[in-house]
């Protein structure tokens, strides 16, 4: 009986390996959801290109934002792709404080690299290794693995380039404080996330014990977010929503010596959004109970308390069961060593132009954290613009000879446009007699007056915040740019070159803001769209969902991350450790 029962289980799957796979996928539908997110795998055979071919070879340092969305997005029958990473899938970092409680479950918000490009069809390699050094000079880098070592032992092998782009990210950054590194979490990784939820729930385990006082028991649950910015923020709410909503119903004895504390060394936390959205979230964080230290500065952390200074109170010592340091990124070691090496040493992150090109070598691009565009101002070519518009070598620019080059301008100094809309006005002759003072229109200007009014725009010339949504951007840019390479260098797209002759290959990189959100838990959260329009409420909380689901990378991340959501709705966050 029980072979014959044996027999029908496999009979049945065979039956379903020879099935179409769109069949199989309505069979798996009629299973249930989490049949469904398998379902959602192909098992179409990766292809691996040998570098044999005539096609020029990019490698790939990282597997963040910036690298996966040019992964995403290269036209892999036009090169070898061949990816480096210590980590061999990509990772939605904004629900990383969801991850930390149990909202959303660490599996939920990662993407296999290989399963990226699979889906593409797409011919790539990758190395499960970290990259150490970069050698601009010989197109290599050396990279070394802890998965694998080579005939000597050590796990280090070169790869060869001709076309580099850097995504390796940054790591967060501590300010040289004492302690930090030691005693503090993280909030980078999904493995940093994941300790912090096992180390909020031994928090609570210790503060259970029969054998403890009182101030034990307020000093273990007693959890320090430092760093008001929206990933602190963020968390300090989601970890509030799990103690009150979750926690509470399964240590009810312990609940009311809970203390969470956000340390800003500001005077306000969410600095970098409006002054509602600032104002709204104080108020909220006050009305919780979530203790809210502004203007102190952390000098210390210990294992047992964290120091801190302010100008009223002086220094004091702070005891805490669990911190979690969020105070903003750093550079990477190969990032300041690659940096010595092209001549920008002095900086704190690698400087790009317009195009992601990296100054001071050939065929290296950077983007994502790890990089910055410096954006040219127009004063540094104040000449050369003057000269291409002066065509007629007259010494003076009409208002006709202007605009026959403010696109160019514009395109190629983006502050141009910025300053002329946020002022309200209409074209260039609008900044000549804002600049002379006066009102009356200029019909001609010499470059005295030319660099008179630049000199006004150059002040709207701003770096690029280190986000997710514009590492996204510039990897897609970058990848368009690659595909394009070949056209554009017959028929070039990009604006007037101000110094040489001829057009640019393409249009320089312009980042476009779709808004910010900053969840402040309790279903409430901020949404701030470019210009004035602000919104806080429950409402907006709804919208959030809506945009993270439609942001994952799969079908499968994003059942993953919708069901979790459902999940904890129906029977709360998962409380467990594992």
């Amino acid at each position: 009986m029980a072979s014959s029962g044996l027999s029908l289980v496999r009979r049945a799957a065979k039956a379903v390996r020879r099935t179409p796979r769109w069949r199989k996928r309505l069979i798996y539908f009629g299973v249930g959801l989490t049949t469904l997110t398998y379902a959602c795998q192909d098992n179409e055979v990766l292809q691996i290109c040998d570098g044999t071919g005539n096609k020029k070879k990019v490698v790939i340092l990282g597997t963040g934002w910036a690298s996966a969305s040019f992964l995403r997005n290269i036209d892999t029958s036009l090169y070898d792709v061949h990816v480096v990473s210590p980590r061999n899938y990509f990772t939605f970092t904004p629900l990383l404080p969801s991850v930390t409680c149990g909202t959303v479950e660490a599996r939920s918000i990662v993407e296999p690299v290989r399963n990226i490009v699979r889906k593409r069809k797409a011919a790539f390699r990758f190395w499960e290794a970290e990259c150490f050094k970069i050698d601009p000079t010989n197109k290599k880098v050396h990279c070394r693995s802890d998965v694998g070592t080579n005939i000597n032992g050590d796990g280090e092998f070169d790869v060869d380039y001709d076309y580099l782009i850097v995504g390796v990210g940054a790591r967060p950054n501590t300010f040289n404080t004492p302690g930090v590194t030691e005693n503090c979490h993280f909030l980078k990784e999904v493995e940093d996330a994941q300790n912090i939820r096992k180390s909020v729930l031994k928090c609570f385990e210790r503060a259970s014990l029969p054998n403890i006082s009182e101030e034990e028991r307020k000093k273990n649950l007693h959890f320090v977010v430092i760093g008001g910015g929206p990933t602190g923020v963020e968390f300090a709410a989601e970890l509030h929503d799990f103690v009150n909503e979750d926690l509470a119903k399964l240590y009810p004895d312990v609940k009311k010596y809970v203390n969470i504390s956000v340390i800003e060394a500001g005077g306000h936390i969410l600095t970098m959004f409006d002054k509602r959205i600032t104002q709204f979230a104080e108020e909220k964080f006050k009305r919780d109970g979530i203790d809210l230290k502004t203007n102190f500065k952390v000098v210390k952390v210990s294992d047992k308390d964290i120091t801190m200074t302010n100008p009223a109170t002086g220094e004091i010592a702070v005891p805490y069961g669990m911190a979690v340091w969020s105070t903003g990124i750093g550079t990477r070691p190969i990032i300041m060593d690659f940096m010595k090496q092209v001549g920008q040493g002095n900086r704190r992150a690698l400087a790009t132009d317009e195009w992601l090109r990296v100054q001071g070598c050939e065929d290296v691009y950077a983007l994502g954290d790890c990089a910055t565009i410096a954006q040219r101002k127009g004063m540094e070519d104040v000449a050369a613009i003057f000269r291409v518009a002066d065509k007629d070598n007259s010494g003076t620019l009409t208002v006709k000879k202007i605009k026959d080059v403010l696109g160019d301008i514009c395109e190629r100094y983006p502050q141009v446009e910025l300053y002329l809309k946020s002022n309200q006005m209409k074209g260039f002759h609008d900044l000549l007699k804002d600049s002379d003072g006066n009102s009356k229109e200029l019909k001609e200007l010499d470059i005295e007056q030319f660099k008179k009014a630049l000199a006004q725009v150059d002040s709207q010339v701003k770096m690029l915040p280190a986000t997710a949504q514009v590492a996204a951007q510039e990897g897609e840019y970058l990848a368009k740019c690659f595909n394009r390479m070949k056209i554009c260098e017959e028929k070039p797209e990009g604006p007037l070159r101000i110094r040489g002759a001829g057009h640019h290959r393409f249009k320089p990189f312009r980042y476009r803001h779709f808004g910010q959100f900053a969840p402040l838990g309790g279903e409430q959260t901020a949404y701030q769209l470019p210009g004035d329009w602000v919104h806080v409420g429950h409402s907006t909380q709804w919208l959030w969902y809506s945009a993270y689901a439609s942001m994952q990378f799969s079908w499968r991340t994003r059942m993953l991350v919708v069901s979790d959501w459902g999940r904890r709705f129906i029977f709360g966050r998962d409380s467990s450790s594992l």
